[in-house]
């Protein structure tokens, strides 16, 4: 009887490149957390695998791996991959409608404190904490004012203490500020010189810089209002909880929060803490 040959199984197909890409993403969030300590691993994996994909790209990496590598032996290059890792895109009275509703329904509320703690969260490269900042000083509330600006960006907080940007943004800046109620002109609040837009360091002599991350750290200082803009959206539902819950914890009784205008409390456990002042411009009030 002849011997029937026998076929081996067919070895397992390799992961696509998609898929690949996948674990490696894991394994780099998962390692930055362990060596430098920054905790992205709850961030929007959508919005990650487009950032990381440029920067492998600009760096010139083929894998993730390969950027991975090259990171854990190179702090100076983690550096400068905080530009991929976090999203630093603002402008001055950003949607100024909210800013109108904080001058309308907030600063009313606000001038009832003797003294005040706003949380610029995720304050990026500060254009929020500077519109903040102008909008108090026109309401009579800046003397008693303490604004904290934390980012988990090194470079993107000294931009923010700076002040200082492209003098070509400040027409979109200035017509965002009039449209958001301002009592002047932006130009009263800055200089400009060699192409530079440099606002007046005395609008925020009370601010404190703060490194703090919204994925790892905890409540630092009760606040009578929260700005968290356009931050949220780059998590994911669990660490938008998170994120909420310390808002919630920071906030006294009946303090204010602003979310960025595609975020909402609508799904976040912690919804019934809060209820809306203007809905349509994000802005809440513990309950």
């Amino acid at each position: 009887m002849a011997a029937r040959s026998v076929i081996p199984p067919a070895a397992p197909a390799p992961p696509a490149e998609s898929d690949n890409f996948e674990i490696e993403l894991e394994l780099l969030l998962e390692g930055i957390y362990r060596k430098y300590q920054h905790d992205f691993r709850g961030y929007s994996r959508a919005s990650l695998r487009r950032r990381l994909s440029q920067a492998l790209r600009d760096f010139g990496f083929e894998t993730l791996s390969q950027l991975q590598d090259r990171m854990f032996r190179d702090p100076a290059l983690f550096t400068r991959m905080f530009q991929y890792l976090t999203v630093q895109v603002s402008e001055m009275f950003r949607d100024p409608s909210y800013f109108r509703a904080i001058r309308e329904q907030v600063a009313p509320v606000l001038k009832t404190y003797p003294s005040l703690k706003v949380w610029v969260a995720g304050c990026s490269s500060g254009e929020e904490l500077w519109s903040l900042a102008i909008l108090f000083a026109e309401e009579g509330l800046h003397e008693r004012t303490t604004f904290y600006a934390t980012d988990i960006n090194p470079a993107a907080l000294a931009e923010a203490r700076a002040g200082v940007y492209d003098v070509g943004r400040v027409r979109g800046f200035n017509r965002n500020y009039l449209a958001a109620g301002g009592r002047h002109s932006l130009g009263d609040y800055y200089h400009a010189a060699y192409g530079k837009a440099k606002f007046d360091a005395s609008l925020i002599t009370r601010a404190v810089f703060a490194d703090h991350s919204l994925a790892t750290d905890s409540v630092f200082q009760e606040a009578q209002l929260i700005s968290c803009r356009n931050v949220l959206i780059y998590f994911d539902r669990g660490l938008q909880d998170r994120a909420l819950g310390l808002f919630r914890d920071a906030l006294v009784r009946h303090g204010f929060l602003g979310l960025g205008s595609k975020e909402t409390l609508q799904f976040s456990s912690h919804a019934e803490a809060f209820e809306p002042v203007v809905a349509a411009d994000r802005l809440y009030r513990k309950r």
